[in-house]
Order: structure tokens, then sequence, then C-alpha cells
């Protein structure tokens, strides 16, 4: 057997023995431990929404100012968004994710020192410092391992950690509210305490046990390396010969634009849903136990969603109605929703939000990085996130506004419900770069 037909990809037949793989060490190397990491820093982000059911009377937070604290995260940031991408491209992912992991641990740990509004604003603007560049950071990391017909399929599989937080997290969250009064502290307080050291800890295993490149992998065999190496050098090829761009073209791009404000879209939808649910689900009635547990089920269906969608978008080797579709499924049932006052029609208007949300979310970033490569794919991509995530504050504050100057959150919820709306015309407008994703090589 030739070494070109050994190297093939998978495209035109049944997928080589060495494809097969290269792609399962890869995958039981990486997406385990990526998922964990991300599991804590997501929680490390929106664990603020169940402190908030008891921190925000306690320190006599209104509306207005547990908005501005949830959404000043995404100022900072935003500012250090690309900056960030940039340097994991200069000095490698396993020194620069730990270096992110282990400063947000100690600032979300350090949460628990809030003591009225300067303090909240301050501690939440320095963890998106902290934590800026993170999720671009792995996405663009798992550029160099996955070839395009393997990516939403993988980038779902590490992105699951979002809907995974609250499943798991909701619930661990509702408990630890309960520890109040444990040595002098609040229940709020051991929230972010002991939500934030497992942060700390998994930033210096991090260190040791990321590898930067593939040529660095010593856990794969040379021959799969090489088959890597061929298929992977040849998308980046296609991509190049399309049209190689700068730094600076791709952060100008129109594409990359668009891209932004689709994903500000979906992101202002998904925080509005992150930050407030937990206080919706609290209006019910319920314990803070319990509150934990409502919570969690929309995302465990998301959960589910998300995979089998991404699953299906790589097999049909289609992204834009995978895209687009849940984009406006999002947006009617948020708008649904704000009509309902039954607490369990709520509900299953708000899991099919979440579905929308994490289905989106599982395809999304293979958009621009079908066409996007090198130190454009660093820069575009954490451009997009960072913009895409100033919705981070304007989602959760929109929602803060209404509630304030009507008195009921959902309708917060129907003004909200026109960000994923308009994205999701702007998904099925772009189209995509289906050509240069995916790549035929010879056999």
């Amino acid at each position: 057997m030739s070494q070109t037909t050994t190297y093939a990809g998978s495209a035109g037949g049944a997928k080589s023995e060495i494809e097969t793989s290269t792609i399962r060490a890869i995958s039981w190397r990486l997406i385990p431990f990526l998922v964990l990491a991300y599991f804590f820093s997501y929680l490390d982000r929106v664990n603020l929404g169940f402190a908030a059911l008891t921190m925000n009377a306690e320190l006599k937070f209104t509306p207005l100012i547990f908005s501005w604290g949830a959404g000043i995260f995404f100022i900072g940031y935003f500012i250090f968004e690309v900056p960030s991408n940039l340097a994991l491209e200069k000095f490698g992912a396993s020194r620069w994710i730990a270096r992110i992991m282990v400063t947000w641990g100690i600032i979300s740990a350090l949460m628990a020192m809030v003591s009225g509004v300067t303090s909240f604003y301050v501690l939440r603007f320095l963890l998106g410092v902290a934590e800026a560049g993170f999720f671009p950071g792995i996405i663009l990391y798992l550029t160099y391992w996955y070839p395009a017909e393997y990516r939403a399929r993988f980038l779902a599989a590490f992105a699951v950690a979002v809907p995974i937080s609250t499943v798991i997290g909701a619930p661990i969250s509702g408990l630890l509210l309960g520890l109040d009064g444990l040595m002098g502290l609040k229940g709020w307080q051991w929230l972010f305490i002991l939500e934030g050291i497992p942060s700390v800890l998994l930033g210096i295993v991090t260190w040791f046990y990321l590898t930067d490149r593939p040529e660095k992998a010593d856990w794969l065999s040379a021959e799969q390396k090489a088959w890597l190496k061929t298929k992977l050098d040849a998308e980046t090829a296609a991509k190049q010969a399309a049209k190689h761009l700068t730094l600076g073209e791709a952060l100008s791009s129109p594409k990359v634009i668009m891209l932004s404000l689709i994903y500000f879209g979906f992101v202002g939808a998904l925080y509005g849903m992150q930050f407030w649910l937990p206080q919706i689900v609290k209006a019910f009635g319920l314990t803070n136990a319990q509150t934990g547990f409502v919570t969690a089920i929309p995302y465990l269906f998301g959960t589910i969603a998300m995979i089998l969608w991404a699953r299906h978008s790589d097999a049909t080797r289609e992204r834009v109605m995978h895209v687009g579709a849940p984009m406006i499924l999002i947006a009617i049932a948020l708008a649904v929703s704000s009509y309902l006052t039954d607490p369990t029609m709520t509900m299953v208007a708000l899991t099919f939000a979440a579905v929308g949300v994490f289905c989106v979310f599982g395809v999304f970033w293979t958009l621009p990085t079908a066409w996007l490569s090198g130190t454009a794919a660093a820069g575009g991509i954490a451009l997009i996130n960072s913009i895409g995530n100033l919705a981070g504050f304007g989602g959760p504050y929109l929602i803060g506004w209404v509630k304030e100057a009507t008195g009921q959150t959902s309708h917060g919820l129907l003004v909200l419900a026109v960000l994923p709306l308009i994205a999701g015309i702007l998904v099925f407008i772009g189209g995509h770069e289906t050509k240069h994703e995916f790549v035929e090589q010879k056999r």
C-alpha cells in the first residue's frame, strides 16, 4: 500500500486504520481533560447566578447592580481576548491555558470577599481579564489536532462542558448555599471558594499535561503524526490557496465582522438565560436546592441535543441550516416563554430555548475555522468571540433593565428574543465556505 493511500482522508470512502487510531488517540488524550477544564471555567463564570439567590439580598444589590456585575466580566474579557489568543499562539497552549486557569481560579475564589458594589464590579472585571482567551484559545488549539470532517462533533464534545456545568453545577451550587454560617461564612461565599479552588489545581496540571502541537506528541506514533500532518497541511493549503489572510485582513474581514454579529446574538440569549434562569425558577416558590435541580433540566436536554446535532452536521457536511435553524428556535422559544405564567409550560419553553442554544454552540465555530488559518485564525477567532461576548454584558443587563422598569423578568425574555432572531437571519445571508472546509485528498 502506498503512503498516499494510507494517508488519504475518509471523505471518499471508509476510514483507514491509521485515521481511526489517530483520531481515537487524540480524543482520549485531549477531550476529557479539556471538558473538565472548561467545566470549571464556565462554572466559575456563571455561578454568580446562584450566588445571587442570597447574595443580592444580603448586600442589597438591585437588579441593575447585579446586571452590571454579571456583565462587566465581559468588558475585561473583550479588551484582552485578542492579545490573549495571540499569546497562546506564541507561547503554546500548555503554558498559556495553565496561566489563565490559575488566575481565574484565584479571582473566582476571591469573589467571596465581595462586600459592596465597588468590590463586586472590580472582581468581576478582573475575572473577565483573567479568563480572556480560554475558550477561543481552545477552539484554535483543537484546529491543530482535528481535520474538518471531525471538527463539529469534537468542538461540541468540548463545549458540552457548558450545559454539563449547569446540569451538575446547578444542584451543587444550590446545595452549597446551604453551608450558610459554617466557619462564619455565608453560603454564597462558600460557593465561590469551593468552586474556585479546583480551577487553580487543574491549571497547575495543565502545564504538564497538554501537548502544544501534534509534532510534540510522544503519545502518537510516527505514522499517526505523518497521517495527521498530511491531512491538516492539505486543509491549510486549500484555505491559503483561496486567500491567504494576514492578521490585519482577518480582523477587518466583512466575514469576520458578520460572524461576530451572529455570535453576539447567540451569546446574548445564552447569558441572558444563564444568569437569570435561577431567579426565574426560584420565583416559582422553590427552595434554593430545588431551584438548582429544576434549573438543570433545560441544560440536560441541551447536552443531548448538542452532541446529536453536531454529529449530524458532520455527517451531512452542512453548516448553515445547523446554525441558523436553532437560532430561530431560540428566538421563538424565548418569545413564547415571556407570555407563559404556568411554571411547567414556562420550563418547557425554556428547555426548547436551551436546546436551540446548545445546538448552535456545537456547530457555530466550524464557520470561521473553515477558512481561517495560522495567526489569522488566532486573531479572527478571538475577535469573533470577544465581540460576541459583549452580549454577555448586554443580555443580562437588558433583562435586568426591563425587570427593574416593569417588575417582570418575562418581559426581558421577549426583548432578548430579538437578538437570536437577527443572528439566525444573518447566518442564512452569510452562507458558508463549504468547499474550503472539506478538502478531498488524492488517493
